[in-house]
């Protein structure tokens, strides 16, 4: 992409979510619809968003391979460019889930969370690292044929390293998770800057609140797009 920054639109308040896109318009490659804007607002949002950029349809899906293919067919339907599903739904889900896509949008596979780190993942029971974890899940998820992954900063140039990159037959590395110098973590845990995370080999990054909840948005995505395409 000529413009790597992904803004996350994640809102309930569909005049919200309206006025942000429209003012980040300039300077976003893309908008990214989440769980909570998708279910309060429904499919006519990112048709809506989809006039103007790129959508990545961020669902996350996890459960049995039939509903997650019927899922991904319907959301192909809107014409949305990215759709996530978890990695950790195993490769049969995940296959089902490209299946379904047919070409008409790319399966984003998400490893880990940004918003684990190793102690919350060994309470859930995984064993190794958050990185060994994403390694893992990331292997099974390209090995089902998935084109695309998400994953938190700290991994992209580890994935990168081992997958290639996309001009040689690597996947997509769409990278939440993303904290300009000055900016509050949130609940995010695996964070790091936009230009390094781009400088590790994302190929999207996904900035929310840092421009979003910033006092003027358009500013905050024009400060970052400047910094990740100088």
């Amino acid at each position: 992409m000529n413009n790597p920054v992904c803004v996350a639109l994640d809102s309930p308040d569909y005049s919200k979510v309206e006025r942000l896109a429209f003012i980040t318009e300039p300077y976003a490659g893309m908008f990214k619809v989440g769980l909570m804007a998708f279910a309060a607002n429904g499919p006519g949002l990112v048709r809506t968003l989809g006039r103007m950029k790129p959508v990545f349809v961020d669902l996350k899906l996890h459960d049995i391979p039939a509903q997650v293919a019927g899922t991904v067919a319907a959301v192909a339907e809107l014409g949305a460019e990215f759709l996530t599903v978890h990695a950790s739904g195993g490769p049969e889900m995940v296959s089902e889930a490209v299946g379904a896509a047919d070409g008409r949008l790319k399966i984003l596979a998400v490893t880990v969370l940004t918003s684990i780190d190793d102690r919350l993942l060994e309470a859930t029971g995984a064993r190794g690292s958050a990185t060994e974890q994403v390694l893992r899940l990331a292997s099974l998820a390209l090995e089902a044929g998935a084109p695309g992954l998400v994953c938190s900063p700290l991994e992209v140039a580890r994935l990168r390293s081992e997958f290639g990159r996309v001009d040689s037959g690597g996947p997509v590395l769409v990278v939440p998770g993303i904290r300009p110098t000055g900016s509050a973590p949130g609940d995010q845990r695996r964070t790091m800057g936009p230009r390094d995370a781009m400088e590790g080999g994302a190929d999207v990054i996904v900035v929310g609140r840092p421009i979003t909840a910033a006092e003027d948005p358009a500013e905050a995505a024009r400060r970052i797009k400047e910094e990740v395409t100088a």
